[in-house]
Parts: C-alpha cells; sequence; structure tokens
C-alpha cells in the first residue's frame, strides 16, 4: 500500500459493508495481535451471506476479468517505455516540489511503489470476506499478509526487473504497517520483486524527524525517499499514493488530479482499484461512524442517474 486500510466499492445492489476502518488507502497497527499470525483468517464454519455484498462485482472483476489483466499489463509496459527517458533527463522528478526537500540532481534514480493493489493482489482476502459475509478488521488481514501468499499484478514483475536491471532502486512506501514488514519482504521476494535491502520497505510507522504525518498519507516518507533518492516514477492505486490529499472530498480529490493531470502517464502510473480506496469515504464526509445503510444511500445519491 505499501502502503496499508480497505474499503469496499459501491459495485452491486444491497447494503454495503465496509472494508476498510479508516478514510486512507491502506491500513493502520491492529488494535490486537493474533494468537497464531500464520493461522489463515477462515471460519471453521463460515458465516452464509445473506444478500449480496457489496465488494462481488469489484473482485469478480479483479479476479476474472481480461481487461483488468489488460490495463495492468499496458500501465507497466507503457511506464517502462518512459525509463530510459527518465533516467537521462536529469531534472526528471516524480515528487512533489512541496515533497523535495533536498536537490534531485547527482541522486540516485528510484522507482516508488506502493504495494497493495499496485504491486500485490490482495483479492483472494476480499473474496473470503464476501463468502464469508464479513467485513475487513486488522486481526484477519495481519494473518492474510502473514500466509504470504498475495500474487504480483500482471506487468508489475518484468517492469520492477526491467528497472532494477538498470541501476534503479524499487522502493514500496506502503499502508502496510511496520510489524508487516517481513512478512511483507518475503511475498515480494517469493513474487519475483526485486528486493535490494530490508530499508526499501517504507511502511506506516515510518518516522521522519520533523515531520508530521496526517493519519496514513505518506508525505512523510516520500520526502524521505527523496532524501536518497532521486524519485523517476511513482505507481500507486490511490491518488495519495502520488501526493497529500489535504481534504479528502470529490472537490479536493478532483483539484489534486487538476493540478498534476500532466504527470499520469509519465511520472505517475495509477493501478485499478474498484474494491476500495478512500474515494469511497469521499462520498459520506468521512464519515465511517455513520451506520451503513447511511453510508450506501450518500453513495446512491452521489451516481449520475440517466433522465
Amino acid at each position: 500500500m505499501t502502503g496499508p486500510l480497505m474499503r469496499v466499492s459501491l459495485l452491486a445492489a444491497g447494503l454495503a459493508a465496509s472494508l476498510l476502518t479508516l478514510s486512507a488507502c491502506k491500513r493502520t497497527e491492529p488494535a490486537a495481535t493474533p494468537t497464531d499470525p500464520a493461522a489463515p483468517a477462515v471460519a471453521a464454519t463460515p458465516a452464509k451471506p445473506t444478500g449480496t455484498h457489496d465488494n462481488l462485482n469489484a473482485v469478480a472483476w479483479v479476479q476474472t476479468s481480461v481487461e483488468y489483466r489488460a490495463i495492468t499489463t499496458q500501465t507497466f509496459r507503457a511506464a517502462a517505455d518512459h525509463l530510459d527517458a527518465a533516467l537521462k533527463e536529469k531534472h526528471w522528478d516524480a515528487l512533489v516540489p512541496d515533497e523535495r526537500g533536498n536537490a534531485a540532481i547527482g541522486l540516485k534514480p528510484a522507482v516508488v511503489m506502493d504495494v497493495d493493489e499496485t504491486v500485490l493482489d490482495n483479492s483472494p482476502y476480499q473474496a473470503r470476506l464476501i463468502r464469508d459475509g464479513k467485513e475487513y478488521d486488522e486481526i484477519s488481514w495481519d494473518q492474510w499478509v502473514a500466509e504470504k501468499k498475495a500474487k504480483p499484478l500482471p506487468g508489475v514483475v518484468d517492469f520492477a526487473k526491467a528497472a532494477a536491471e538498470k541501476g534503479v532502486t524499487i522502493l514500496y512506501i506502503s499502508n502496510r504497517a511496520v510489524h508487516l514488514k517481513e512478512a511483507t519482504l518475503a511475498n515480494l521476494r517469493e513474487a519475483g520483486l526485486p528486493v535490494a535491502d530490508d530499508s526499501v520497505f517504507l511502511g506506516l510507522g515510518t518516522v521522519l524527524e520533523g515531520c508530521e504525518q496526517n493519519g496514513s498519507e505518506k508525505n512523510c516518507r516520500r520526502r524521505l525517499a527523496g532524501q536518497k533518492y532521486r524519485v523517476l516514477m511513482q505507481f500507486g492505486d490511490q491518488i495519495g499514493d502520488f501526493v497529500q490529499v489535504e481534504a479528502n472530498t470529490r472537490e479536493g480529490r478532483q483539484a489534486l488530479f487538476d493540478e498534476y493531470e500532466d504527470w499520469f502517464g509519465e511520472r505517475w502510473w495509477m493501478l485499478p482499484n474498484p474494491t476500495y480506496g478512500s474515494w469511497e469515504p469521499a462520498l459520506f464526509n468521512n464519515a465511517w461512524d455513520q451506520p451503513a445503510a447511511a453510508r450506501t444511500q450518500a453513495k446512491r445519491d452521489a451516481l449520475d442517474y440517466a433522465p
């Protein structure tokens, strides 16, 4: 998500059950530690869903459609085509000016990648929740991460290996909490992703002295990356993977896109994720304490209905 905070999207009828506990794009520290961190988060007798799960279409699309594979593959291939130009241009930098605290010229090149739904596919965890009629929780998420079974997105391994062969360090800025570092790095290595050393994982809880992090925003960790590296590209599945979201509203998010639209497809590369994200709470004022029915109605109200 490497960052690591999941919520479901409104892609099917029925009342919604959210998959996230926070409004950002990944996860926070768990409230409790599982007795057996390696145990899969599957109930002995799964609860039978009473209706259509709010995330059913989204997860089915990610897992079964050729369209999803085509989008991720073409994204990484297109990025690879821009890599040589980024390396040659000494002023090329994918950090916004406010997050670049030092000169980038002369620094080692790096690519910043979010982890969840950008590098690793966690749809099997989401599918478990659908099957069992459950919602995201931090304990079951930690157990899933400990299994180290997430597969790489189509196209990402080829891109990351090609970048590494050109001397580019792959940095993983994720909202997976720092206590999930070892399991995450092991999963990345097993998936075939280059991992230069343990320092390339900057999880939620990584501290940069003098930088105040707001919730799960990644601005401090991007600043930390910029101290050692010239960031050629950033990859993510949320706008907050690229730049700090000051106001998580539809208007605030649109303003960020309008400001940096020209960066997408050159310095910034967005991956599709219809299953969760900070776009969802932006539709109901980030108020997760509302009843599910109220959140669902707010999402319905946001739709543009045909006359």
